[in-house]
């Protein structure tokens, strides 16, 4: 059980470059103290104290701004950074060494019994206000961007993007031993890339268009900003 509590502590100072002290941590902290009491409901859920289980939770969400259903399974080295909004369900499973940040939803598509809820592999880091909605799978060491929308499994060193989400292959896999992923300014732009490959291909055809008349198209990004006067009304 302190062996649990010390991981717990430690994956702040391992996450979050704010955290100064333990006493810091211990107290000023609500995705650990929301954490913790999820261990306790949890505790008290497998024991078929449901009840309780549920009393605990609902006390913990207004006391944190988090609510973790007591019947949901979460894996060790667990971190909530700021917290306020996040919901997990009853039936989401989440790995060891998993990062939600504040808004997150791990959500339930379907009035039916039984798995309804997403299950998160080990290294997981879900961004900023992202829902992952339904009983799919999000592979190990995968980054889901902040406010993407997750309604489709997702392969283990992925990037997820967009609503809906997006799903891009890593071309350099994040392992293991390597520090947490928390670069969330480092994310495909996969609308912009579709863009620019159409803009290209028009381009291409109207030259093979004998005599049609060009007209002015957008211009490529330019380091990744679109200028402005191309859209304007």
């Amino acid at each position: 059980m302190f062996s649990t509590l010390r991981r717990d502590i430690q994956s702040v100072f391992d996450r979050d470059p704010a955290a100064r002290s333990t006493l810091e941590v211990l107290l000023c902290y609500p995705g650990l103290h929301a954490l913790w009491g999820y261990r306790i409901a949890h505790w008290l859920w497998m024991r078929r104290l449901r009840f309780l289980g549920r009393w605990v939770s609902h006390i913990m969400r207004a006391l944190t701004g988090i609510e973790i259903h007591p019947g949901a399974t979460i894996g060790p080295g667990f971190f909530i950074d700021h917290g306020m909004g996040v919901v997990i369900g009853e039936t989401a499973e989440v790995g060891a060494d998993v990062t939600l940040y504040h808004g997150v939803t791990l959500g339930g598509v379907s009035l039916a019994k039984g798995k309804r809820h997403p299950t998160l592999g080990d290294r997981v880091v879900v961004g900023a206000g992202a829902k992952i909605l339904g009983a799919i799978e999000i592979g190990s060491d995968s980054r889901i961007g902040a406010n993407a929308v997750v309604v489709k499994p997702v392969p283990p060193n992925s990037v997820v993007v967009g609503v809906p989400g997006q799903i891009v292959t890593r071309s350099k896999p994040h392992r293991p031993t390597d520090a947490p992923d928390l670069d969330h300014s480092r994310l495909p732009d996969t609308i912009g890339a579709t863009l620019t490959a159409l803009i290209e291909r028009v381009e291409l055809l109207e030259q093979r268009v004998a005599g049609h008349e060009r007209h002015p198209l957008p211009h490529r990004p330019e380091e990744g900003v679109w200028r402005g006067e191309d859209f304007s009304i």
